[in-house]
């Protein structure tokens, strides 16, 4: 008994590898449930931003609007992720968030982790080997083609 759990588990030598991204999470090479990638994620974060910003801009109508489109944006994400799975910019760019230990929607709790998560954009420029971000590792989420 020379091991301890300070060890690990055991290995047999060689890492896991996948032949796809989203193959270890039992998601399709391609097509709808497969996993989306960088761009068009970073796309539909864009497309998400601009519309927050055009709402935040009648909102303050003139003044400075970078807090108001911070906060547009955050509530955005938890209340169309919650309600339909998709941001405007995912359904735009035909993604969607999925949970991925379950067949059921992603929910208010994990919508709002993901979101608060994603305020930091540390989390989501660093990706595992299936290339989803942190957030979506930290929520148990994944940003899946819907079409």
């Amino acid at each position: 008994m020379t091991g301890s759990w300070l060890s690990g588990p055991e290995s047999s030598g060689e890492p896991a590898t996948s032949e796809f991204p989203g193959e270890q999470l039992g998601l399709p090479r391609s097509g709808a449930g497969s996993l989306a990638g960088m761009t068009r994620r970073i796309a539909a974060l864009f497309v998400d931003w601009m519309i927050s910003l055009g709402i935040a801009a009648l909102i303050v109508r003139g003044s400075s609007a970078s807090t108001v489109t911070l906060l547009v944006w955050f509530v955005i994400g938890i209340v169309a992720v919650t309600l339909f799975g998709f941001t405007p910019g995912q359904y735009f760019l035909r993604l969607r968030t999925v949970r991925i230990d379950a067949p059921v929607t992603v929910g208010f709790v994990r919508a709002l982790a993901r979101q608060a998560l994603l305020i930091f954009v540390v989390p989501a420029l660093f990706t595992d080997s299936d290339g989803r971000g942190m957030h979506d590792r930290a929520t148990g989420t994944a940003l899946v083609h819907s079409r």
